[in-house]
């Protein structure tokens, strides 16, 4: 049976009745669908203002029959993101959050592209050292996908475009090593999209807090009336990856 994952990215929990109700609905969708997916990945910018609070809200409205996978964006904070949420006890360090997950023989690498302070990406050494030996732990028969926050190429917008994966040659150099990884998914540009990187498909998950207007649909960037959108990924037995979108209306 093919493996189905689903994408969630950017609820931004703020402590709000809006963000609170955005994410609920999508769980509630989630939790109710005929058949329920093997996992749910969670693509960063799970709290706003990285409180260890808001980590406990998340952790509430992410309670699931079926494994929730996140991993960090540039609004998270580590020290409590692995309080809050992860339950890894007193708060305090603030290595990279990276995490590999094995859905039915799919190696899940959930990596950490945050730069503490900042807001552009980044895989610093310890992390890319860590994609390297986890991909090279794995059966060469074994199928591998990457999650993490910031895309590592333009979507064509100046505000995600300004805050991009900034070394995306040295993953791609690792890439090119390990051809048993499928795809590359991300989330951070509030706006679904599909492109490729380093000749694998790019699936960038939409937002549940906001979704971003393009510039050809006028000037105003956010459009808080949209609903929260979500991704499907299918995994078939032959490796193939196929995507579909949907909003929660």
């Amino acid at each position: 049976m093919p493996t189905l994952l689903a994408q969630i990215s950017d609820l931004h929990l703020d402590g709000s009745a809006r963000s609170t109700e955005r994410a609920a609905r999508v769980m509630d969708y989630l939790r109710a669908l005929p058949r329920p997916v093997d996992a749910l990945l969670v693509t960063g910018d799970i709290a706003d203002d990285g409180t260890v609070a808001q980590y406990e809200e998340a952790a509430r409205l992410l309670d699931a029959s079926f494994p929730v996978l996140p991993c960090p964006g540039n609004h998270d904070v580590r020290s409590a993101y692995r309080k809050g949420l992860l339950g890894e006890g007193e708060p305090g360090s603030d290595a990279p959050v990276n995490r590999v997950h094995d859905i039915n023989g799919t190696a899940l690498l959930l990596v950490d592209s945050t730069l503490p302070g900042r807001d552009e990406g980044l895989l610093d050494p310890a992390t890319l050292r860590w994609i390297r030996r986890t991909l090279d732990g794995l059966p060469a028969t074994s199928r591998a996908l990457l999650a993490f926050h910031h895309p590592p190429v333009a979507v064509h917008h100046p505000l995600p475009d300004g805050y991009l994966l900034q070394n995306p040659a040295d993953l791609a150099a690792i890439l090119a090593e390990f051809p048993q990884v499928t795809a590359v998914l991300t989330g951070h540009a509030h706006t679904a999209a599909a492109t490729a990187f380093a000749g694998r498909p790019l699936l960038v998950g939409p937002a549940i807090t906001w979704t971003l207007r393009l510039p050809w649909e006028g000037d105003r960037a956010a459009d808080r009336e949209q609903p929260p959108g979500l991704a499907f990924h299918v995994l078939d037995d032959g490796g193939r990856l196929t995507t579909h979108y949907r909003v929660v209306p």
